[in-house]
């Protein structure tokens, strides 16, 4: 069972509907007030109106719209390529040499061969989704700053509404990080603008410190307020100390100047915070951290010495939450975006596996792997490798091949199955077993000797299925995790000097011995390029391969090129102005001012 959200905050499906922005039309990204609920509903119910409020800055991360999967908050793009991290994924992810999407559609296909322009719709979705929950983050702030002048008196939980502020601007830092990294310059939308106020061009660097002075600002007021332990749904400061260590370690490639030392304290506050028992708070199972149960990693989770997840955004059918001292079960989250999506798009029901291996009823045969992901960060021999964290990849065994041959073909590329829908046991370790030849009456089995995983249904032993069998995914999505903190720290050493030696390379090994199957790392073998092969393989479909790529050189140029980069089979290299995407044209024409378009575009 999912851990209990805070009173106020009832779930992201139950209350994100009352009185919020909503991101329509042609997605400007005015801060726009439309509001249904009046400022006489507000003052009647207060607490109600500001934790649905707040819910619904949580929930612009988890779903595209407030009435199911089918819904959107923004128009121009379908309700599953909207959804947040999707639609990061798909820039973050479908670029790189880590994940191919094998169906041409239209500008996803774009995206995967780097022949993007500035009318890609994938690309203004991108740019609208975040700037669309900029904007209710936003109006949330604002929500709450002119409460008196309604003449609505927050003083009886003032506590509270204090806390919600914070994280407001911790989540709204989230997607300025986005912005910054995706796009460099952008708009600079603030709750300090008045409703309907054009909000004005900045660059990379005015934005990065907008963005890093501010978030600095809401981690000391957190500090100030005492460090509790964070409510299940809500981020606690771990996650705003992981964001700024991100902002810090791609601040000198941003050209944002030398913020290593940064990212190695704030790293370091995590790491402190975390690094007190044997498996040094990271989950005692990789695969666990990925499966339907993995709340118990989050913040808030029922294992508090693997509290792994520093940020998870929480996916659920239905959840049970406490109401004013009473348990009640609510409507939860349904998305084609989040885990979802990462489970589904991974399999197929054309293998000799199915999709209820995997915890899910559907299947999408629609993402696999680059060879040179595979090739250049994994040691595998005829399908078969020792590092733990490929124990459930599709490979040969299941007629899957390395190479990306032919573009459309589902096996011309390995699998990396990552994200599931089973469970893990209560203690956190994942249950792992080979399928067997015949069923308990004797009758054949697809897949024999296969690799599976997750916690038996004993009352379907018979087709050995697994617990938590679903049309959409309970996984929760971990959008910053403490396995990454350990490498960002040691990367951090690497580039800028700080820290000390000893404890990077600890730090990387810690991570080393969490996967299982794989050696230790000498003093020798901490180097910038194995920090780069081991984020690949820690860190795989988690939104960080572009990222890390532009950050060491290799994702525009010719340095490294993989499958279809460019169009090409054998891959060839793109122009160097391709680190950044185009500003939308959408964006750029709706503007009454000078809003420049990025060089080379």
């Amino acid at each position: 069972m999912k851990a209990k959200f805070s009173k106020y905050i009832i779930g992201a499906a139950a209350l994100a509907a009352m009185g919020m922005t909503s991101c329509v039309g042609d997605l400007d990204q005015l801060p726009k007030d439309q509001r249904t609920t009046t400022a006489a509903d507000f003052k009647a119910n207060p607490r109600e109106y500001i934790g649905g409020a707040m819910a619904k800055c949580y929930s612009g991360l988890a779903v595209s719209g407030q009435t199911g999967a089918g819904s959107s908050d923004m128009s121009g793009l379908d309700n599953g390529r909207s959804c947040y991290s999707r639609a990061i994924f798909m820039l973050n992810e479908f670029t790189t040499d880590e994940c191919s999407w094998i169906h041409k559609d239209s500008g996803v296909f774009d995206l995967c061969t780097g022949t993007w322009s500035s009318n890609n719709e994938n690309i203004f979705g991108t740019y609208s989704r975040l700037y669309c929950h900029i904007a209710v983050c936003n109006d949330f702030i604002r929500l709450i700053r002119s409460a008196g002048d309604y003449g609505i008196d927050l003083s009886s939980f003032r506590d509270d509404v204090d806390q919600f502020l914070i994280e407001a601007r911790v989540l709204r830092a989230l997607s300025y990080y986005y912005v910054i990294d995706l796009f460099g310059n952008g708009a600079y939308a603030w709750d300090t603008q008045l409703t309907g106020e054009e909000p004005p061009y900045r660059t990379r660097a005015e934005l990065f410190a907008i963005a890093t002075e501010d978030l600095e600002d809401a981690v000391k007021a957190w500090e100030a307020r005492g460090i509790n332990t964070p409510v299940y749904g809500r981020i606690g400061i771990d996650a705003a100390y992981a964001l700024l260590a991100k902002f810090y370690l791609n601040a000198q490639t941003w050209g944002c100047g030398d913020r290593y030392a940064d990212c190695w304290n704030y790293c370091e506050k995590v790491i402190k915070r975390h690094d007190t028992n044997a498996n040094h708070g990271l989950a005692k199972d990789y695969l666990s951290v990925f499966c339907a149960n993995n709340d118990m990693f989050a913040p808030g989770g029922s294992l508090a010495d693997q509290n792994e997840i520093l940020w998870n955004i929480p996916y659920k059918y239905r959840m049970t939450v406490t109401v004013d001292g009473k348990e009640q079960e609510v409507a939860a989250t349904q998305s084609y975006g989040g885990t979802s999506f990462l489970i589904l798009a991974a399999i197929s029901d054309k293998t000799v596996q199915t999709p209820g291996w995997y915890g899910v009823t559907g299947q999408w045969t629609c993402m696999h792997a680059r060879k040179e992901f595979v090739l250049n960060n994994w040691e595998f021999t005829d399908g078969k490798c020792p590092d733990g964290r490929t124990y459930l990849w599709l490979t040969e065994d299941s007629g899957f091949v390395p190479e990306n041959t032919d573009f459309t073909t589902y096996t011309d590329g390995y699998v990396p199955i990552k994200f599931t829908n089973v469970e893990c046991n209560a203690d956190g370790t994942m249950p792992r077993w080979q399928q067997p030849a015949t069923d308990d009456k004797g009758n054949p089995i697809d897949g024999a000797g296969l690799n599976r995983a997750g916690v038996h249904d004993l009352s379907n032993r018979n087709n050995y299925g697994v617990k938590a069998t679903a049309d959409f995914a309970d996984t929760d999505y971990p959008v910053i995790r403490l396995a990454e903190i350990y490498l960002t720290a040691a990367e951090a050493h690497l580039r800028g000097g700080v820290g000390s030696a000893a404890d990077a390379l600890k730090y990387v090994n810690y991570v080393r011995e969490r996967a299982g199957g794989i050696a230790a790392w000498n003093a020798a073998e901490l180097t910038l390029p194995n920090i780069l092969s081991e984020r690949a393989r820690e860190l795989y479909w988690e939104n960080n391969r572009r990222t890390d790529l532009v950050r060491f050189g290799m994702f525009a140029g010719t340095q490294y090129n993989w499958a279809w980069k460019n169009n090409v089979a054998g891959g060839a290299g793109i122009p160097e102005y391709m680190n950044l995407y185009p500003l939308p044209n959408m964006v750029i024409n709706s503007y009454s001012g000078s809003f420049p378009q990025n060089p080379g575009y």
